[in-house]
């Protein structure tokens, strides 16, 4: 049974994603609500996929997947630190074992702090580095492989429109590796883009998840100021959803976008566009 929040989401019937492995990497939520990784990974099982569900934090990680699993979807909840290699590996190395393929692999771990280079310590410009960019580099590292032996595979980079705009917050070391992500994607793109393997990203706007509660309410009075002011910064009126991004995410992982790759995608509501 769907709660009330779960059974107002349109739920497809048109199973694009059939009979396909979809590893999804920070598919937890960091605190109640949907997270965009959450919300993906639910988004996938309702399309036909069998999802590996992986966060850092275990308990997320099953959270998640026994929402999937009383859909009647197919899931594994795991647990891994996406900047150590070799937790990397034994994911993918079990989901060989079990399935024999990855067709999908989705990159949604991502981590903020605030401040710039007089703020900031080099343990956390590290942090940001390695959390939200060498993370990418890992996970890809150890599922190409398999996507080569395949001819086939479609990894999606969950960056954010801090990779090409100021957002309004002070965090440099976002900024730095959200735009890393985006050149990342567009150069592993054209170097696989004849082995079937396609590589895009979404850049997310300003969204209401539960990332913002953790990581830029402190910048507001109260959570009924941030979802004022951000509202209002936003063309169309009001902050996105994981959901938004979940929709482009199953839209980027079917064969309807089998003609693109290298492709950078704001789902921002029109933020990008304007000039200030």
């Amino acid at each position: 049974m769907l709660n009330s929040e779960e059974a107002s989401i349109p739920i497809s019937r048109s199973r694009r994603l059939a009979n396909r492995i979809a590893v999804v990497f920070g598919a937890g939520s960091v605190g109640p609500g949907w997270g965009n990784g959450k919300a993906t990974a639910v988004s996938f099982a309702r399309e036909g996929a069998t999802v590996i569900a992986v966060d850092l934090n275990q308990k997320a990680a099953e959270e998640t997947a026994s929402i999937i699993d009383n859909e009647g979807g197919k899931v594994i909840a795991l647990s891994a630190d996406v900047t150590h290699s070799a937790a990397v590996e034994k994911v993918v190395s079990n989901v060989i074992e079990k399935f024999g393929r990855i067709d999908l692999l989705h990159n949604n771990v991502g981590f903020t702090r605030m401040g710039g280079p007089l703020e900031l310590s080099e343990a956390d410009w590290y942090k940001a580095i390695d959390v939200n960019l060498t993370s990418i580099f890992i996970t890809c590292k150890a599922t190409l492989p398999t996507m080569l032996r395949q001819r086939s595979g479609v990894i999606i980079n969950i960056s954010s429109v801090a990779a090409i705009r100021y957002t309004g917050y002070n965090y440099i070391s976002y900024y730095a590796a959200k735009a890393a992500v985006n050149q990342f994607t567009v150069g592993l793109a054209l170097q696989y883009a004849r082995d079937g393997i396609r590589v895009n990203a979404i850049m997310p706007g300003l969204m209401d998840t539960p990332h913002i509660h953790q990581d830029v309410l402190s910048q507001y009075g109260s959570v009924e100021e941030m979802q004022k002011a951000r509202n209002a910064l936003c063309p169309m009126g009001r902050m996105g959803t994981a959901w938004d991004v979940a929709n482009a995410a199953v839209f980027l992982a079917s064969d309807e976008s089998s003609y693109i790759t290298g492709a950078c995608i704001p789902v921002d509501g029109g933020l990008t566009c304007r000039a200030g």
